[in-house]
């Protein structure tokens, strides 16, 4: 499995759109497959909205990613006393949990956004730089399909905003657009160099994923709630819920949300002691407070940075959340 991490974040071009597809399918299926009490089910019997983290072993949460395909090439070579990254994942010692946003490149790839949108105006007759960004793109979604069907029980990523390869509107997702079109300029790409086919099954693969992740004393989503979901239109990908869980901008959370999220999902010992983290907005510093302090946001783009989360001890943030490369241990 590293070899194959390693081959995917050296590789110089574009993947082969067939072999990337199979890969797509077969994680498709892993999401089908995941048990009852893991991924309860939608009414049509698909893996619902909610992951329910393994209990008792530590977690990380790494967050937005952004087409960093070397923040997963760190956290994979992670040591600790106990083992290696993948020793650990093996035997179930380790949990990790990604809040999303695998696409899009952010601030340090604006002047090739910028390079890649002339290209978009003329059809992509030339295509090198956005040839670049998709390559980044797909390799970093690459990894996390590896490691999720490697490591299906263990490894759970969830969807943020820029799961929207078809650029769609509708059904809590929204067009995506910051230095330049890029909702729309990853979506013409796709149709132009990997069919129409792949474009249609890997927005399958995205409206699969998970939107909040529920852990011994913390929750997981993407964004800051919005308001208050409850378990049905969470597990039912309600639209209100998807945006609500992945669009939130600061100040448009409702007041006392984030409490209740964290009073109605956990146990009432775990809610007394527990925080809501997620990533979507960037800071500068590492980690910010919302919600009374309920909700901690830990997108700093300028860092590979997680936070490690030890079964049975209170959330220690200035502890908990560490930069990578480093160690893991207690």
């Amino acid at each position: 499995m590293k070899e194959q991490i390693t081959t995917i974040l050296q590789r110089q071009s574009v993947p082969d759109p067939l072999e990337y597809l199979q890969k797509v399918e077969k994680c498709i299926e892993v999401f089908e497959s995941e048990s009852e009490p893991v991924r309860p089910r939608r009414s049509d019997g698909g893996p619902g909205g909610i992951v329910h983290l393994l209990k008792g072993i530590p977690t990380i949460i790494v967050p937005d990613l952004h087409a960093r395909m070397n923040f997963i090439g760190s956290l994979v070579n992670l040591q600790s006393d106990e083992g290696d990254f993948f020793e650990l994942m093996s035997e179930e010692k380790l949990q990790v949990l990604c809040v999303g946003d695998g696409f899009h490149r952010e601030l340090d790839a604006k002047d090739r956004w910028q390079k890649a949108f002339h290209e978009y105006e003329k059809g992509f007759k030339k295509h090198h730089h956005m040839d670049e960004e998709m390559r980044e793109s797909l390799g970093l979604m690459e990894m996390i399909m590896e490691l999720k069907c490697a490591f299906p029980r263990n490894f759970h990523f969830l969807k943020g905003n820029h799961e929207n390869i078809g650029n769609e509107e509708g059904g809590g997702n929204h067009p995506f657009r910051k230095f330049a079109f890029e909702g729309d300029m990853v979506r013409n790409w796709v149709l132009q160099f990997m069919g129409e086919d792949f474009l249609r099954r890997y927005s399958v693969f995205e409206k699969s994923l998970p939107l909040l992740a529920i852990g011994d004393n913390f929750l997981i989503s993407h964004a800051e709630p919005q308001r208050f979901f409850d378990d049905e239109e969470i597990t039912s990908y309600d639209g209100e819920a998807v945006h609500g869980l992945t669009w939130t901008a600061n100040g448009e959370a409702e007041v006392g949300g984030v409490r209740q999220m964290l009073d109605h999902y956990l146990s009432d010992d775990a809610a007394a002691n527990s925080l809501y983290f997620g990533g979507h907005r960037i800071i500068t510093e590492k980690y910010r407070l919302r919600a009374e302090g309920d909700f901690v946001q830990i997108h700093n783009p300028w860092k590979f940075q997680i936070v490690f989360l030890k079964p049975g001890k209170l959330i220690d943030l200035e502890k908990d959340i560490i930069e990578i490369p480093g160690k893991i241990n207690g």
